[in-house]
């Protein structure tokens, strides 16, 4: 390897693709153009930067199998930070596999990252943990010893881990200031904002609201409260969870009751809010006290539904406190809103992936919220985007539709 290339790969660790660039602009060599598509990444034009990754593939030599795996490793990690989540697990597998017999361990490890980074992206939290725990830390450099302990946050994070979460961001902060590069200290600075802003709402007796912190919401659930969560959809008290995910109706009728509590909720109010209808008739009362008595069966083994003069009401079996946490924002299409408030562009291809859904489903979550001005969109076919500012005031992590604890 020539001393500019040498120049321009020390530049580019350094976090200067400026000054690798004025090495290596002009040149059309393989090992020029990989280090041309790495800078081109870090100034964030994705798509020339994948571009000139693939022609660096192409340009090593058959016998340069270690080149063309770290070209890989390259194109996959512009492809996470594009949120191209369709890009072929496999390939970076195999690429993974190239590196380790060739004993490139630091390229290992960032391989094995970027794959916990997309399971942890898209849900598969458990998966992320267990693939986490096979990284070699001791051939990190510092740069790569930060993303791994920000990853490490942020499965924490979504599992509802705060000291956890605080911990790991805390060696993260310690390993930046080695790196010494600005873009991932400001990572780094912004993931300790997840834990410092409001993440959901406590809604108490009497309709009495305030915001939470991702660490009382952590003690929240581990508090002997009995708790309609409306982040999950669940009912809980303890270790006793019972989920209303798919059943729309019964969980309305349980918020309902459970913001009512000690109270009772009209018959009329809880019609409203289950059923929608502004009109009560017989009919909508036969439909309500089938609804309920389902309702009562499904959490028979918390608490029971009493029905009342005017309504229906909670009554605990063990719980002394109901209360009801509810999700920072009620937006209709939250999910999609809590991706894209990460700042980065979105595809729906991609957006359809991490939610579990269907791309006609996104689409139209995504019309909708681009109709009231949330969203925007900008390219065309293949390349459209969507992406909106984050949102300020609070942390989007309830929102995600990540596996947060249930029992």
């Amino acid at each position: 390897m020539d001393s500019l290339i040498t120049a321009a790969a020390r530049a580019l660790a350094a976090g200067d693709p400026i000054g690798a660039l004025k090495r290596i602009a002009l040149r059309d060599d393989a090992s020029a153009l990989a280090l041309r598509g790495i800078a081109m990444a870090q100034l964030g034009d994705l798509v020339r930067a994948k571009a000139l990754l693939r022609s660096a593939a192409r340009a090593f030599g058959p016998r340069e199998a270690v080149a063309r795996a770290r070209c890989v490793v390259a194109e996959a990690e512009v492809a996470l930070v594009s949120r191209d989540l369709s890009w072929p697990a496999k390939a970076l597998d195999a690429a993974r596999v190239t590196l380790e017999e060739h004993g490139d361990r630091v390229n290992v490890a960032h391989a094995r990252y970027l794959e916990v980074r997309r399971l942890l992206l898209i849900g598969r939290v458990d998966e992320a943990e267990r693939k986490l725990a096979e990284v070699d830390l001791a051939p990190l450099p510092p740069a790569s010893r930060t993303a791994y302990e920000l990853v490490v946050a942020g499965i924490a994070v979504r599992r509802l881990k705060t000291k956890a979460a605080r911990a790991a961001l805390i060696r993260a902060e310690r390993a930046v200031r080695d790196a010494r590069i600005p873009a991932l200290a400001a990572e780094v600075e912004n993931a300790f904002v997840v834990l410092n802003t409001p993440a959901a709402r406590l809604i108490t007796s009497g309709g009495e609201e305030r915001s939470l912190l991702l660490e009382e919401v952590e003690a929240l659930l581990a508090s002997n409260a009995f708790i309609v969560d409306a982040c999950r959809h669940v009912v809980r008290h303890e270790d006793t969870v019972v989920s209303l995910a798919t059943r729309p109706v019964l969980f309305a009728l349980a918020r309902t009751l459970g913001e009512a509590w000690p109270g009772d909720a009209s018959r009329e109010t809880l019609i409203a809010r289950a059923f929608g209808s502004k009109f009560t008739d017989e009919s909508h009362r036969a439909r309500l006290r089938v609804e309920v008595g389902r309702l009562r069966t499904m959490l028979r083994p918390l608490a029971d539904v009493g029905a009342t003069k005017r309504g229906f009401a909670l009554v605990p079996r063990q719980a002394h406190e109901v209360v009801v946490l509810a999700r920072p924002v009620e937006e209709e299409h939250a999910a999609v809103l809590a991706f894209l408030g990460d700042g980065e562009s979105w595809s729906t291809s991609a957006l359809a992936v991490a939610l579990g859904s269907s791309q006609r489903t996104v689409q139209r979550a995504l019309d909708s919220l681009a109709a009231s001005g949330k969203v925007h969109s900008f390219g065309r076919g293949r390349a459209l985007r969507w992406m909106t500012p984050p949102v300020i005031g609070f942390t989007t992590t309830l929102l995600l539709p990540a596996p947060l604890p249930i029992g």
